[in-house]
């Protein structure tokens, strides 16, 4: 049975504490080509403000730093937003926040918000409220990078129902800029009408 509520904050912090790399981003063959695929979804693109929702440790974080003049990262846990600054010491266009979005968001506009293995942890009530989020933070032309995981997971949504919910919470015109399907996860790009 999938819980009904978004997985909290001391769930990850205390994936975090027990194990500095839980899901083996940092040496994982699979997370690796992952983040290829996430990074050549850019197209090269450069950024003047991104929002990365779940930086974890950072290993995705200090990639997607490349192609952003500012990029700001929260995580919910103490533990991997600790790791994440140590790994991106020395980027001076990292920021780095502990919080819990959608509840919390940053202020400004974005012209990327990167949401990758975040949005199935989520309740239905919460993607509804991160659609809204995103229609008030994601720029005119700006992108939407949505990568998750589509075997089989005991959160609150499947990789796909993540997916679909979002879609159906923003209001905001998007069209389909990319869109892969692996036998392991989906990336899926929109773009915010100009």
């Amino acid at each position: 049975m999938r819980p009904d509520h978004s997985l909290p904050p001391d769930y990850f912090e205390g994936m975090f504490k027990a194990d500095p790399d839980p899901w083996r981003f940092e040496t994982s063959a699979y997370e690796q080509a992952k983040y290829d695929r996430t990074i050549a979804a850019l197209a090269g693109r450069r950024y003047d403000r991104a929002l990365e929702v779940g930086c974890a440790n950072g290993v995705l974080t200090r990639r997607v730093a490349d192609h952003a003049g500012e990029l700001v990262a929260l995580d919910v846990s103490d533990s991997a937003l600790a790791a994440a600054r140590a790994r991106c010491e020395g980027l001076e266009t990292v920021s780095f926040s502990r919080a819990t979005f959608p509840a919390e968001a940053p202020a400004g506009a974005f012209d990327l918000i990167l949401l990758s293995e975040v949005v199935y942890y989520w309740s239905d009530a919460d993607i509804l409220l991160a659609g809204r989020r995103i229609d008030a933070a994601l720029a005119a032309g700006g992108d939407l990078l949505l990568v998750h995981w589509i075997g089989e997971t005991d959160y609150p949504q499947t990789g796909d129902e993540a997916v679909a919910k979002l879609a159906d919470a923003i209001s905001a015109p998007f069209q389909a800029a990319r869109s892969e399907r692996t036998d392991r996860y989906r990336l899926d790009l929109w773009r915010r009408a100009p």
